[in-house]
């Protein structure tokens, strides 16, 4: 007996000996240059214990997750408890082949599928790369749709605070419209998904995302060159016939069918009916298809795949109202000469004050001598434009209109707290980022906005703010007097405010079945967490978020369309709500045309089709001057001369 026990015990030793204690990992979240959260993982055998949590201005998900996985790195089980971004609280499960997140519930019973998290941490990305490279061909079916695969990239060796480490890049396909990087260490674990916006890295070693970044987008620019190659057709002959066009024209705001347009090179020659056709040039046949002059997105904030997006959906110019610098000018490099696709970018630059609710940006200022130096800066990098953000003291807005004006550039923004729009318009504002600002001008209880609270009450509110009422047509002239233009992103506030989960956004219910599966789910995810009682009063309030679009146009208030959300299919979209609101809808296309480039001040060069004006346009199957929705069926876009087949685009980055 003494035999047995010692050798049992002799057992129980070497069993714990070879027992991997469990391992603690912390990441830190870098937003704009700042952390904004952690993330901590606690591993013990195939059971991994995450806490991830950010701050975007007051928005941001806190989430405690419990997953499993195989000896595949293939997830078995999970849970995560929480609130997601908006704050609206989540509960997921996945166990057994069967998953429920509020939106979605399934019961796949594939084995060897990989389930995907609706609400999961980063580190979810080191699971999904693990069982990627387990997996047969490193190829694997997605849950609950699609199929992803991985491929090695490349790899670094960082060095921070005293350590070094080897670094190995993987590009996974399959969960955008590209293929996304992630960065994991020797011991294949996340060590880093890093963009220009966002990037989530082991704790100690931020110092290194530039690094990073720079070798991801060197890798990546390969492919880039070589997909802008194949799907840019620079026209035979220098130019380019159009023949059989109904061409809208934004400043009579009518159709002409029978027309011809000449272009040279990346210019309009002559446009016409009956012109004589220069010998040579390429010709293409409209067969009585609309050409209208390429969209504008006014409220951008780009990112590498933005580009096709756009292309794809027929805009040629955008806005960004803010970006890392940097990136946003290599960006903008690269479309501009084509080594990539992508629209014309005008530049606004953000301006933030310090704080906990900081926009993300390393632009912070606290003083009259900072505002001025930040405004100097962007206008000598070739920025057209100031957004001045939510945590702006409100004493430094005139300081910073007064110097933008100075430079020639534009002001706008959000409204900082503590001020309402009609303050914002009379320290020097031009211009006013989102509708919700607006409604918000009428609540003076209100006063902190850098919170979701400039959403939040404007959906409680918003249905019961009487348009015709004194005080709002006081504001509406102040307005119209000082030539205030308004980009109200409409759009946005659709989702936000009549988005339910488990039911696909209004704003992208159009065009889901053509998005990738993975992308075409995070559109199930709802809105705002809507209080027990009110849900039609949100549905109510968007109604007159659209009623205050409308009074904007009937008091002769400039509007621009900008989205501030998915590239492309959202600005066809808000166009689609403007008609709604009971705008005309050759009016809408005159705003997301001539409008647009005259309130940059590019209209001699862009927003409508005339002889001298760059060659920017877009062949549509249908005629959204009668019917707005068909600006989503764009045939050919034609950006600086160069030809872009519509559908082929689309195909690039999974769009059917």
């Amino acid at each position: 007996m003494r035999i047995r026990l010692l050798a049992l015990l002799a057992l129980i030793v070497a069993a714990c000996a070879h027992t991997t204690p469990p391992q603690t990992q912390t990441r830190a979240f870098i937003m704009g240059g700042h952390r904004a959260g952690t993330e901590t993982v606690i591993t013990s055998g195939g059971m991994r214990t995450i806490d991830f949590e950010f701050n975007d201005r007051g928005r941001g998900p806190k989430t405690h997750t419990v997953m499993t996985t195989d000896a595949h790195s293939v997830t078995t089980s999970l849970k995560t408890e929480g609130n997601d971004y908006l704050k609206a609280p989540v509960t997921e499960t996945f166990a057994n082949g069967a998953w429920s997140n509020g939106a979605e519930n399934g019961n796949a019973g594939k084995a060897g599928a990989l389930y995907v998290s609706m609400y999961g941490p980063p580190e979810e990305n080191g699971v999904i790369a693990r069982a990627l490279l387990a997996a047969p061909n490193q190829r694997l079916t997605l849950l609950p749709a699609g199929e992803a695969s991985i491929r090695k990239a490349g790899e670094l060796r960082v060095s921070a605070g005293g350590k070094s480490q080897r670094v190995t890049c993987y590009e996974i396909t399959g969960f955008g419209f590209t293929p996304g990087p992630v960065w994991l260490d020797d011991r294949n674990e996340l060590f880093a998904s890093a963009s220009s916006w966002s990037s989530v890295i082991a704790d100690g070693w931020d110092s290194v995302i530039p690094q990073l970044l720079e070798a991801q987008d060197k890798w990546r620019d390969e492919a880039v060159v070589r997909t802008a190659a194949r799907l840019t057709h620079t026209p035979a002959g220098g130019g380019i016939v159009i023949t059989n066009a109904r061409l809208f024209d934004p400043v009579s705001m009518t159709t002409t069918p029978g027309t011809t347009i000449v272009i040279r090179g990346n210019r309009i020659e002559a446009v016409g009916a009956g012109i004589a056709a220069p010998a040579g040039l390429e010709r293409i046949d409209a067969q009585g298809r609309t050409v209208i002059p390429g969209l504008w997105d006014m409220h951008t904030h780009n990112s590498a795949d933005d580009g096709l997006l756009d292309i794809a959906n027929g805009i040629t110019s955008v806005r960004d109202l803010a970006n890392d610098t940097d990136f946003l000018l290599d960006l903008r490099k690269k479309w501009d000469s084509g080594v990539a696709i992508g629209p014309r970018v005008v530049m606004a630059g953000i301006i933030d004050g310090p704080g906990k609710f900081a926009g993300p940006t390393k632009v912070l200022v606290d003083n009259e001598d900072q505002a001025r130096a930040a405004v100097d800066n962007y206008a000598k990098l070739g920025y057209e434009q100031i957004k001045i953000y939510s945590s702006v003291k409100p004493e430094l807005v005139p300081v910073i209109a007064r110097r933008a004006h100075e430079r020639g550039l534009r002001v706008s923004g959000h409204v900082p707290a503590f001020m309402r729009a009609e303050d914002a318009v009379r320290d020097g504002y031009d211009e006013i980022q989102h509708t919700n600002f607006l409604f918000l001008n009428f609540w003076p209880d209100i006063q902190d906005t850098r919170t979701p609270i400039r959403f939040t009450s404007v959906a409680e509110r918003a249905a019961l703010l009487d348009l015709q009422s004194p005080p709002v047509q006081a504001f509406l002239n102040l307005l119209r007097e000082k030539k205030i233009v308004i980009d109200p992103t409409v759009s946005i506030f659709e989702g936000m405010f009549t988005s339910r989960k488990g039911t696909m956004s209004p704003s992208y219910a159009m065009v889901a079945d053509r998005l990738p599966p993975q992308v075409r789910r995070g559109y199930l995810a709802g809105g705002l967490a809507v209080p027990e009682g009110i849900d039609q009063r949100y549905r109510d309030s968007f109604r007159n978020v659209l009623a205050m679009v409308k009074a904007l146009y009937d008091n002769h208030i400039p509007i621009v369309a900008g989205t501030d959300a998915l590239a492309g299919f959202s600005l066809h979209r808000e166009l689609e709500l403007y008609v709604q609101a009971g705008i005309p809808a050759p009016e809408v296309l005159r705003i997301a045309t001539l409008g647009a480039a005259s309130v940059m001040k590019h209209d001699d060069q862009l927003g409508s089709i005339v002889a001298g004006k760059l060659a920017d346009l877009d062949i549509v199957d249908g005629d959204p001057s009668t019917n707005i929705s068909d600006v989503r069926r764009v045939v050919t876009v034609i950006k600086d001369g160069k030809v872009f087949d519509a559908k082929a685009v689309a195909a690039e980055i999974g769009v059917h």
